[in-house]
């Protein structure tokens, strides 16, 4: 009987020793299914706030542009401007690591509506009415535009005119593909600190019907219009501008002022977008460049001669060199209105240019250059090596090219002694840097005097280790 009873508590305490075993099994597997319930629900969480995040942001940017997305010209939209600038000022440190210092970036205190120049493109829609805006980013497809954070806010509102005046002149819009019609782009300039405004009307044929009742209409809605130039491109390219110009009202171009100078803008003619920043790029340019009044320098990629003009107060003697003519001309007629009388300008390639000077032996002490987004070319850049300036300045739209063609100047014994990026477009990617470059050849050369001595002094001089009649001094 005892032995009986001693069986069944053995048996019961067994059970209870695997009752217990199982819980604590179940209650560690129930723990390690919450531990891995929790981590997917953080992940889930997570991945919502994400997505929440990744919306808002879509959100905010298409509630500041609707077409934001389609058109692709403001890249940066949807970020802060502090958040922006520090982008852009990690984008060119990264690029110029190793090979120049980068100071500060320089932002803007209001970066909306900074374009002084808006181009919109013509066309239909599916439905037959009458569109205006941008191409979308690597197509021929228009996305219409109404209005634009980064362009001037009355040019965009004389380009809504023009759209809705079409209708009632009977003026069909060019198609690409058929090739009819006439209204291909319309070009507005406006001048920062003058306010004169330019609207170029840029047509498939010269024969524009009605054009001076077209003008009339057009300035009695916007009085504040100085000038209308029909543009005429003929031919079948994505090019905006064509080589033949009517003046339909006004002088055919506006003036405006820059770091105090008056210039001449054409349809043509290259004048920086953001004239603001502009002052403060040029204005660094010039600092860098350390005039005294005494030097040569040479303006490569000139345009108008908006920086040549300026360095001519700091400087002896300026050269601008540009290839295309127009600009020249305006360029001459931009240092006449100045009265600027030490500044002259040649319509030739600068790296030929640079050469020729070097092989006539002529003396330059400082190249400005200002090169497209590509860059400079090779051959420039040794022909600047060549002349061996003391200093070049270089202002770049392009960190990359930048990058590029001071490692080629550092070869030719030149020193990039450090960067400066501007804030010239922001809502874009796009930043533009100066930078200064000094030439490590350019030494003081030494100068020498012979002298005649007596042989006992000549003996003596040498025996003290003098071994020459020469002396440096």
């Amino acid at each position: 009987m005892e032995e009986k009873q001693k069986k069944q508590r053995t048996w019961k305490n067994t059970a209870k020793t695997a009752k217990t075993t199982k819980t604590a099994k179940n209650t560690k597997t129930e723990k390690s299914i919450k531990t891995t319930n929790t981590a997917k629900a953080t992940k889930t969480e997570n991945a919502i706030k994400n997505e929440k995040n990744i919306k808002t942001a879509k959100t905010t940017k298409n509630k500041l542009c609707p077409v934001c997305d389609k058109c692709g010209g403001c890249q940066y939209l949807d970020i802060s401007y502090e958040e922006q600038l520090a982008k852009k000022q990690k984008y060119v440190e990264g690029l110029l690591n190793g090979v120049c210092p980068v100071e500060s970036i320089v932002g803007m205190h209001y970066p909306y509506h900074y374009r002084n120049k808006v181009h919109a493109v013509f066309g239909i829609d599916r439905k037959k009415n009458v569109i205006s805006g941008t191409y979308q980013e690597g197509t021929h497809y228009i996305v219409p535009v109404e209005e634009c954070l980064i362009e001037d806010k009355k040019a965009d509102e004389i380009i809504r005119t023009i759209r809705g005046m079409l209708k009632s002149f009977k003026i069909k819009t060019y198609d690409e593909d058929s090739h009819y019609g006439l209204l291909r782009h319309v070009l507005v300039r406006r001048g920062f600190t003058s306010d004169q405004i330019m609207v170029v009307l840029v047509t498939a044929s010269p024969v524009f019907p009605s054009k001076n009742n077209f003008v009339k209409a057009l300035r009695e809605k916007h009085p504040e219009i100085t000038t209308v130039v029909q543009n005429i491109n003929e031919r079948q390219t994505s090019m905006v501008l064509g080589t033949k110009e009517n003046v339909l009202y006004g002088k055919g171009y506006i003036e405006d002022e820059l770091c105090g100078l008056h210039f001449r803008i054409s349809s043509r003619s290259f004048y920086q977008v953001n004239s603001l920043q502009t002052e403060k790029l040029y204005g660094a340019a010039i600092e860098m460049a350390a005039l005294t009044g005494n030097e040569t320098v040479v303006d490569a990629y000139c345009g108008i001669g908006t920086m040549t003009l300026i360095a001519a107060s700091h400087a002896k003697k300026v050269i601008g060199v540009e290839l295309n003519k127009d600009a020249v001309k305006d360029a001459i007629r931009n240092a006449k209105e100045n009265k600027i009388r030490n500044a002259d300008f040649y319509c030739n390639d600068a790296g030929v240019f640079l050469r020729e000077m070097a092989e006539q032996k002529e003396k330059v002490d400082v190249v400005l250059m200002d090169p497209p987004r590509s860059g400079s070319t090779e051959e420039f850049i040794r022909s600047v090596a060549e002349i061996g300036p003391s200093r070049v300045i270089y202002v770049s739209c392009g960190p990359d090219t930048l990058a590029r063609d001071l490692k080629l100047f550092q070869r030719l014994g030149y020193k990039a002694e450090k960067a400066r990026p501007y804030d010239m477009f922001p809502m874009t990617q796009h930043v533009e840097t100066v930078c200064l470059l000094s030439n490590t050849r350019s030494k003081k050369k030494e100068s020498y005097i012979t002298l005649d001595v007596e042989m006992a002094d000549y003996y003596r001089i040498k025996n003290e280790g003098k071994n020459s009649t020469t002396f440096p001094v």
